[in-house]
């Protein structure tokens, strides 16, 4: 029995073996093009989890279960290859570079190009990037993810505007915001782009890009293309997400007992209050009652709510061979901080090709948004400064509009029934047709015709007990509207051709733009029933007032531009831009602008064939020429307005006189010149790529408003006066820090620093104090006293040499010469930053993903409201600051003192100057792909459910407060909970 025992079990055993046998299979992986041995590629027999990589000689080798299968072979900047083993037990591998990368389309004016054989400093960003962060608007999305494009939030009202500049401030009175083209048109209102309707981004940033545009790109260009129909069986995205708002970070006023002791220590400093039995000195009976009940209110509590955005579009990609559709419907919905702010938006976007024959297609991109926008008066400032003590409502709940019994209307007025409203309606139709011949090989010919129609209506009410009317006896109405028609017509010829190393590209342009807009502005007080609002105003009892108005201008170019490639290596651009605006004087309507760009594909020299460090190397230069005519029309005429005259008592009679703007009939074009520098390459077989360019731009004969001498009889003048200069240098860099079968993290890495400074005003050494203009500076800074602190009691002798005392703020004497005048102020800071970047990581495991996106703005200068929150007698609330007493030797802030108002207390505006740089978490996105075998049964192609939050974290010197838009305690900014959901059928 033993033996039969001992027979089966080596019997098992020989089985076992035979079964546990491996077939090992060796090889070498090289480069294709160099056949250098390539180092840790990843080889993996599929299906399963068994794998290994090559060593320093580009060798491998794996154990098979089995003679037969697949491995596959992946490497960073290589394409993936697949080789059946087929019972070899040697292999030879060769890996061919991926260049899709290189090869990717990006869209420039008028054409597109290969990325690889760009000229010019172009930032390409696709749609799906663009949907990473929930935004009102899309250029919020792309924050701190654009290298020279700076990007704030004005507010957190509902709706509110994105501030976009791109390489600095050129101009000190016009428009620095870039040009937005849709689609091949010029359009104004980014906001109406929903980015769910996105195909890609690019940003033109170089002379040599822009060019193209002459006087419209000479503040950067942005280039949205949206999404087209394709071939095949129609596709449907349904994409969602509901958020909820809450303020960022908000600053507290003074409590009652901290009011209370400030106001105290404002009259004890004159001698009228000494202990509590004076109170009845300094406070009325309420407030009286109120300190010894403990009865305080803080108002921003009561007015700051929780928001609410949300979203919902429904895109559908279809068609054939010859028709291709794209249509999406979207609304959006957004409720502010406050009661009375909310936007609501409705949108539909139909884009159609048609091909007609083989030589001749056209189509529509089109687009319809309306807004519903009920916009709320800023009650923050009211109830900032309002007397914290007793409270909104009576003890039987009654809302009390003036507290206190004083003259401060209570906070809340405007969100009581029938007091106050500011709605708009806006409805935009934008449509842009084109016809493109093609009768020639490489020869195609297109028009376009693009309008946008604009209406819109403001009515605003705010009935006698309303923050703005409460010093009124009766309310007030106005109705406003505008109508805006925006035609584009350009017709565009591009050409190409390839002969032996040869290629060339040819464009040319021919443009017109015309932009007509027009306003009225109606006003009535005293309306009969509050239901009336502002209609009706024919009823109103007084203050009808009447103004219209009109603008038209008028932009005609003619442009030219040719590409030159020899062997893909030595790349040449050339543009010429003329236009025409009828903004300008006659004989300076018309300017040129040139520009040209080289780029040199180092890579692809065969000296560089048998180096292993760089994947991609280029070099790029360019210089150009770009205008601006950003004025109001009719700026080079002088009008009149009406004045009252009467020549005796009772007699008076129409007269008129020259406005207070007289017209310059030598008005010119604003022009900036830029020189770009650019290195482009990556390393480590793509696994890192980067982008650096070095910019220089010079602006003369800015478009400046001049104010003039009283004695002229006029008070300004646009005059072409004025240099300004921005340098400066931006780093984009991509890198794969880790790359496996179902592990990945990529990341994004952005730095732009801009040296703006003024170079000369209307000569090229004089400061224009008066508009805080001061050359060798920003555009915007801060000019003002240094504050070193307070006056302290030791010190009482020497700050009566200055005519001050201790509890004074003490400031610098600049100048040395024992005085305290103008002449001791200085630029204390700029309201730019000295550099700015982002820190963009997506990493994904399986079918989860999950992006952290980090942005920072350091250097720059803001007046915090918070900080000059300080009222010395009293009279108002303050900030609980550290302010001065005998008792208490601050150094923050003066001594109250009930004798000295605020605008008359010494260097007051010293307090406000805070260094406002920040770093922030912009975006945590969390989400997961349900599996494509899952969705089978249910007909479903792609379902992506995520959470993120948007603006979670903000750390900077300044307290509980974001300071990405300044200083302003109005309209705080918001962060964001939101939920959302991907579905593609």
């Amino acid at each position: 029995m033993k033996k039969l025992l001992m027979f089966g079990w080596l019997l098992l055993c020989t089985v076992s073996s035979a079964f546990a046998q491996t077939h090992i299979v060796k090889g070498k992986v090289t480069d294709a093009a160099t056949g250098e041995p390539l180092v840790m590629v990843s080889v993996q027999l599929k299906g399963t989890t068994t794998g290994t990589q090559t060593d320093a000689a580009g060798n491998f080798s794996i154990n098979v279960p089995h003679p037969q299968g697949v491995l596959t072979f992946t490497y960073m900047g290589y394409e993936a290859l697949a080789r059946n083993i087929e019972g070899n037990t040697s292999l030879s591998i060769a890996m061919t570079k991926d260049n899709k990368q290189l090869d990717e389309v990006v869209v420039i004016g008028y054409g597109e190009v290969k990325k690889r054989d760009l000229t010019g400093s172009v930032v390409s960003v696709k749609g799906a990037e663009l949907k990473k962060v929930p935004a009102t608007n899309v250029m919020e999305s792309v924050q701190g993810k654009l290298p020279g494009v700076d990007i704030t939030k004005s507010s957190g009202a509902s709706g509110a505007k994105i501030n976009v500049t791109v390489r600095g401030n050129r101009s000190i009175r016009a428009d620095n915001g870039p040009l937005y083209i849709v689609d091949g048109v010029q359009y104004q209102n980014i906001q109406d782009i929903n980015p769910g309707d996105i195909q890609s981004m690019e940003v033109l940033k170089d002379a040599s890009s822009t060019a193209i545009y002459g006087s419209r790109g000479a503040n950067g260009v942005i280039i949205i293309t949206t999404r087209k129909g394709a071939t095949g069986k129609p596709k449907v995205n349904l994409n969602t997400y509901v958020g909820s708002n809450e303020v960022a970070g908000y600053p507290s006023m003074m409590t009652g007992p901290q009011y209370v002791a400030l106001k105290r220590e404002a009259y004890h400093t004159t001698g009228r209050w000494n202990t509590e039995a004076d109170d009845a000195l300094i406070f009325n009976a309420a407030e009286v009652n109120a300190i010894q009940n403990n009865l305080w209110t803080n108002y921003a509590d009561l007015l700051i709510h929780k928001g609410l955005q949300q979203d919902y579009q429904v895109g559908v990609t279809g068609g054939s061979d010859k028709t291709k559709v794209y249509f999406s419907l979207d609304y959006f919905d957004e409720k502010g901080l406050f009661k009375l702010d909310r936007t609501r938006r409705y949108s539909a976007r139909l884009n159609i090709d048609q091909t007609i024959s083989s030589i001749l297609k056209v189509g529509m991109q089109s687009q319809l948004t309306y807004y519903d926008q009920d916009a709320r008066r800023d009650p923050l400032n009211q109830a900032n400064k309002i007397v914290p003590l007793n409270g909104p409502y009576d003890a039987d709940g009654n809302f009390v509009l003036f507290p206190n019994n004083g003259s401060a209307i209570n906070p809340l007025a405007d969100e009581q029934p029938n007091i106050y409203q500011n709605n708009s309606r806006i409805t935009r139709t934008f449509i842009n047709a084109y016809v493109e011949l093609t009768p020639l090989k490489g020869l195609s010919l297109r028009s376009n015709l693009g309008v946008t129609l604009d209406n819109a209506r403001q009515g605003i009410f705010a009935a006698k007990n309303s923050i703005d009317r409460s010093t009124a006896s009766t309310s007030r109405s106005q109705y406003n509207t505008g109508a805006q028609r925006y035609l584009s017509w350009e017709n565009v010829a591009n050409y190409s051709h390839q002969f032996g190393h040869h290629t060339i590209g040819i464009t040319g342009v021919a443009s017109l733009l015309s932009d007509q807009r027009d306003s009225g502005f109606l006003q009535g007080e005293g309306q009969l029933l509050p239901s009336q609002l502002y209609y009706a105003l024919a009823n109103s009892v007084s203050g009808i007032a009447v103004r219209t108005n009109y603008l038209s201008s008028k932009l005609i170019s003619f442009t030219g531009r040719v590409n030159y490639n020899y062997k893909g290596k030595y790349l040449l651009s050339l543009t010429g831009r003329s236009d025409g605006s009828s903004k300008l004087a006659p004989g300076n309507k018309w300017a040129f602008f040139p520009s040209a760009a080289l780029a040199w594909r180092i890579s692809d020299e065969s000296f560089m064939h048998g180096q292993s460090v760089f994947s991609d190397l280029k070099l790029r230069a360019s210089y150009g020429v770009a205008g601006n005519d950003a004025v109001s029309p009719y700026s080079t005429a002088s009008y009149l307005s009406k004045i009252p005259f009467s020549y005796d008592d009772t007699n008076a009679a129409l007269a008129y006189a020259i406005g207070s703007q007289i017209g310059n009939k030598n008005l010119k074009w604003e022009l900036s010149a830029t020189t770009d520098i650019g290195l482009d390459f990556s390393i480590l077989n793509g696994r890192v790529g980067a982008n650096i360019d070095y910019y220089d731009t010079h602006t003369k004969d800015l478009l400046l408003q001049r104010t003039l001498p009283s004695s002229s009889g006029v008070s300004t003048v646009i005059q072409n006066i004025g240099k300004t200069r921005n340098r400066g240098i931006e780093i984009g860099m991509n890198t794969t820090n880790i790359s496996t079968g179902k592990f990945t993290w990529t990341s994004n890495i952005v730095f732009s620093k801009n040296k703006e400074e003024i170079v000369a005003l209307a000569d090229a050494s004089t400061n224009d104090v008066a508009n805080g203009w001061f050359i060798g500076y920003p555009v915007k800074v801060y000019y003002d006293y240094q504050k070193l602190g307070i006056w302290q009691t030791d010190e009482a002798t020497e700050a009566a040499k200055f005519g001050y005392k201790a509890g004074d703020i003490k400031v610098k004497d600049l100048n040395g010469d024992g005085a305290l005048n103008s002449q001791d102020r200085k630029v204390l800071g700029k309201q730019v930053p000295a550099w700015s970047g982002g820190f963009n990581n997506d990493i994904r495991f399986a079918h989860f993903d999950l992006n952290i996106y980090v942005f920072a703005r350091i250097g720059q200068y803001i007046y915090s409201e918070y900080a000059a929150k300080f009222d010395p007698q009293g009279l108002e609330n303050s900030a609980p600051l550290d302010y001065w007493t005998p008792e208490h030797a601050s150094n923050e802030y003066p001594r109250p003192n009930a004798s000295v108002s605020k605008d008359g207390t010494p260097f007051i505006k010293t307090l406000g100057y805070k260094d406002g740089s920040f770093v922030k978490i912009r975006n945590i996105s969390l989400g997961y792909t349900l599996p494509a075998g899952a969705l089978k049964a249910v007909h479903l192609s792609n379902v992506r459910v995520y959470v993120t939050g948007k603006n979670l974290f903000t750390f900077s010197k300044v307290k509980d407060y974001d300071p990405e838009r300044g200083g302003d305690l109005s309209n705080p900014l918001t962060k964001m909970y939101v939920a959302g959901l991907n579905v593609e059928f």
